[in-house]
């Protein structure tokens, strides 16, 4: 006798923050994401370094923004994550002052924590003794502290976690918390990444490797994904941050229901460190695995918000399982030609895009492409966003160890 099988909860996306190179708060970013403008420019932080290009936040004040104290007891990766989560709070029309805080999980996803604090102080300590060093500097550096400032935040008493995936971590933790709601662990989760290491030691880290472009004498030219003439990525910084809940308690609510979280997958290469499987086995497996999980077919996708890093070996690889997948029927974009590769906070940035995407039936274009690799055989829009029905879309996320995470995203 077949056992049935019980459907998966409809996980529904209530509400979004975001925090990029691109602008602070929603608006402000879809709208340059969609213009198609590039925000890198030349970095006086970086000035001397051998790649002194970055796409950081613009006119951001954690005064302002967090609070008064913020500018001592946080660093900054906290602060982008703290102004996008009360963003997608605010957005959602929840009041954490009503709701019941222990069904409500807060899952952040994380690649590097407070590396700017961890400079500063470690030069501090050089210079001027051990006496010198900030008491806070374990709490502003390592990477859990950003979720548990917005449980405090947010008076948020259910699950905490900060997932590590490198540049996958921030689609891994909306994976997490869409398994946290399935499971009935909690309510509400607030999940997403936030990353802020456009700092020396970082970038001349990524600079050493070969992994950022060199287009120095045109910066807002630099990040190309998927173009002929791409040589690397682009350092971001920001956050991006989604509320979620099971739909049938969202619409109990009469919340607006943005777009759905349908399908997540997860593989690892377990190929090289920083490479990655040429034949994109890894990212097959995790784009089959989100498919099923949502019950869709390749066929019907219709967009993919791509990992795109304007990196050489990465382009060609995601490309290459895509046409092998899906075909050439999907309508592709990479947002890095506008916001950067911001690491570990990435993956959540371009959920939110991609939740923009199939709400507003628009798909924002590749910047800076120009000239598509001939190679690369896909349908990439460029130069104007593209308007369309999108009903099924997927957003891919990869990083450093092979980890490969990939969210279905459908329209509500």
């Amino acid at each position: 006798m077949t056992t049935p099988i019980t459907p998966s909860p409809d996980i529904a996306v209530t509400g979004v923050g975001l925090v990029t190179s691109a602008g602070i708060g929603v608006d402000a970013t879809w709208k340059v994401v969609c213009a198609g403008r590039s925000t890198a420019a030349r970095n006086p932080l970086l000035a001397g370094l051998p790649v002194d290009i970055s796409c950081t936040v613009p006119g951001f004040s954690a005064r302002e923004h967090v609070g008064r104290r913020s500018s001592l007891a946080h660093d900054r990766f906290t602060q982008l994550g703290l102004t996008a989560a009360r963003e997608a709070i605010a957005d959602a029309g929840l009041d954490p002052l009503n709701w019941d805080g222990a069904r409500v999980g807060v899952v952040v996803g994380c690649g590097l924590g407070g590396v700017a604090t961890w400079e500063t102080q470690h030069r501090r300590m050089l210079e001027k003794g051990p006496e010198a060093v900030s008491a806070l500097l374990i709490p502003m550096l390592v990477p859990n502290m950003v979720a548990g400032h917005l449980a405090m935040d947010l008076h948020a008493t259910g699950p905490n976690l900060v997932t590590a995936t490198a540049c996958a971590s921030g689609a891994t933790a909306i994976g997490t918390a869409v398994q946290l709601l399935r499971d009935g662990s909690c309510d509400v989760v607030v999940a997403g990444g936030t990353e802020a290491g456009v700092s020396p030691l970082m970038v001349t880290g990524f600079a050493q490797m070969g992994a950022l472009s060199r287009r120095l004498d045109e910066p807002s030219a630099a990040s190309r994904p998927f173009d002929a003439d791409r040589d690397g990525f682009v350092i971001g910084e920001g956050s991006g941050m989604l509320v979620l809940e099971r739909e049938a308690d969202a619409r109990a609510r009469r919340a607006t229901v943005r777009a759905r979280i349908a399908g997540y997958g997860a593989s690892a290469d377990a190929y090289q460190m920083t490479a990655p499987d040429p034949e994109g086995v890894g990212v097959l497996q995790a784009l089959r695995t989100a498919l099923a999980g949502a019950g869709v077919m390749p066929d019907e996708v219709e967009h993919v918000n791509a990992h795109g890093t304007s990196t050489p070996l990465n382009d060609a690889a995601e490309a290459g399982a895509l046409r092998k997948l899906l075909g050439e029927g999907a309508v592709v974009t990479s947002t890095k030609g506008v916001t950067g590769h911001a690491l570990g906070a990435a993956g959540a940035i371009e959920a939110v895009l991609t939740v923009l995407t199939v709400q507003h039936g628009t798909v924002p274009p590749t910047a800076n492409l120009q000239r598509q690799d001939a190679e690369i055989e896909l349908d990439i829009v460029a130069g104007s966003p593209r308007e369309q029905k999108v009903d099924v879309a997927v957003s891919n996320s990869f990083g450093f160890g092979g980890q490969n995470a990939v969210l279905v995203i459908t329209a509500a």
